[in-house]
């Protein structure tokens, strides 16, 4: 029967040759769940990824490469769209919701110690090295915390350590800290009260408190359905970065001890040397002191002696390419840029450029992800927050549902050259591609901020006698009295006939 078992195993192994174990190759297989490889794995990668972004600058560099081009340096900010039963926007009641944004987001959590901008950057630097954090959700009155803004309203971020791993209970459907229904969707989250590395203990150290999962936002990185905690996203990187940081302290140590080396003496055979002189009683072979200086001239040598330098390869000048593989694969699986991680900018355009766009694909991933799961839930409470505060009413003519409906807008692929790119936009709209307010979110901005602004500064220039140009574009779009009678459209209203001639 046992036979028969291992014809049967062969044959099925026969059509993948990949899935078997040879002497030469050998056959690594996972057969546990999600939940077992971060069980056994979790804490061991998120300890390696926290030191290495402590002490190995290209593991942070390459941290800080994801973290700025997925939340930036102005944070991932909402743009009201509440809208009316016919589709348009209502720009008062979007106006008023911004400014009471503008009043939260300088104190948005609960020490007070972070903008909104820095709570993103922490968040997702947590979530990205450690695999996963958590954000806790406060409205309305909460006993002892001031929310510091009309909208009673605020965010307590909790590191993934206080979710403990070791915590399971199946009988209550616990798994890792966190309590899931039987379709697993998480119910509730037991996190400990105090962390377990802190320096001072409390009395409450090593207890647990329930949070519910309605009020608990858990931003984590999963690659498996079902997945309860979430792994770092070095995990496949961590052993290839640790190897490079040695590699490099090992080079680094040899240049170092081959650049102190000064000279040796060279002596030469025992026939070369005089015997002792009986008046001074020194040994021509014994161990001697001479003083190494700059520009010094050896006029104490004996007979048979030279002066010879050790021969070393260090810098080794292969160091530098090797690095550079290493990191090409480093940045492969992180999905950031090499350029930008290895701080590298050569090439051609086309070949920077596809490289760009490459890389903004998978920071959008992450950024979607980091929006969908914390900016728009938090947008979402923050405006539920402010209605039930009384802050701010939905006028009657919005539609209720629209009222936190928004657009969010965060770091966007930046220009290699601009001048080319704003020809691109210009000729998009003309050909209604595209529209105004598209163009300036592609370029990171608020439509409704820039026409704001524009207006004003107009108005402002107008008002002291100075002339602005009348046409951003005019450099680079024919004037009207250029264009072409084929340009225009005879049955097209007047105003799309504006744009054949450039922006105005």
């Amino acid at each position: 029967v046992r036979a028969l078992r291992r014809t049967q195993a062969r044959r099925a192994l026969a059509a993948y040759e990949a899935a078997e174990s040879t002497r030469l190759r050998r056959g690594r297989h996972d057969t546990g769940s999600g939940d077992r490889d971060v069980l056994r794995a979790g804490k061991s990668l998120r300890n390696v990824a926290r030191h290495l972004d402590q002490n190995h600058d290209l593991a942070r560099g390459a941290l800080n490469v994801l973290v700025a081009n997925v939340v930036g340096a102005k944070g991932i900010t909402p743009e009201p769209q509440p809208r009316r039963a016919d589709g348009t926007i209502h720009d008062a009641f979007a106006r008023e919701l911004l400014e009471l944004w503008r009043d939260w987001v300088r104190v948005p959590e609960v020490t007070q110690e972070l903008t909104w901008p820095m709570l993103q950057r922490l968040a997702a630097r947590t979530w990205l090295r450690d695999g996963e954090v958590l954000v806790q959700h406060l409205e309305g009155p909460v006993p002892m915390l001031d929310h510091g803004t009309r909208v009673p309203y605020s965010l307590e971020l909790i590191e993934p350590d206080l979710l403990p791993l070791d915590f399971n209970d199946a009988t209550r459907g616990i798994v890792m800290g966190v309590e899931r229904n039987t379709w697993g969707r998480p119910r509730a989250y037991h996190v400990y009260r105090q962390h377990p590395g802190d320096v001072m203990t409390l009395p409450t150290a090593g207890t647990l408190k329930t949070i519910p999962a309605a009020i608990v936002t858990h931003l984590k990185l999963t690659d498996r359905t079902r997945q309860a905690r979430g792994a770092s996203v070095f995990a496949s990187v961590l052993t290839r970065l640790d190897d490079l940081k040695d590699y490099e302290e090992s080079e680094r140590i040899a240049a170092k001890v081959a650049a102190s080396m000064a000279a040796f003496i060279r002596k030469g055979t025992p026939d070369s040397y005089a015997a002792a002189n009986p008046l001074t009683d020194t040994d021509p072979a014994a161990p001697r002191q001479m003083a190494f200086r700059p520009g010094m001239v050896f006029d104490d040598l004996l007979p048979g002696e030279d002066i010879g330098t050790i021969n070393t390869t260090r810098p080794n000048a292969n160091a530098e390419g090797w690095r550079n593989g290493q990191m090409r694969a480093v940045s492969a699986g992180l999905g950031a840029g090499y350029s930008s991680v290895a701080r590298q900018y050569e090439g051609t355009y086309n070949a920077r450029r596809q490289e760009q766009v490459e890389s903004w694909v998978l920071y959008d991933v992450l950024q979607q992800h980091f929006i969908s799961q914390l900016v728009r839930p938090t947008w979402e409470r923050f405006v539920r927050a402010a209605l039930a505060a009384g802050v701010v009413a939905v006028p009657r003519d919005v539609v209720p549902a629209s009222a936190d409906d928004a657009l969010y807008q965060g770091p966007v692929m930046p220009a290699l050259d601009p001048l080319k790119e704003t020809n691109a936009y210009l000729l998009r709209e003309r050909a209604g591609f595209t529209s105004g307010p598209a163009i300036i979110r592609s370029m990171g901005g608020n439509p409704r901020e820039v026409l704001e602004q524009e207006a004003t500064w107009r108005e402002q220039a107008a008002a002291r006698g100075v002339r602005l140009v009348s046409d951003p574009a005019a450099s680079t779009a024919p004037p009207p009295d250029e264009i072409e009678d084929d340009d225009l459209d005879d049955d097209a209203p007047p105003a799309a006939n504006r744009h054949a001639g450039g922006l105005r």
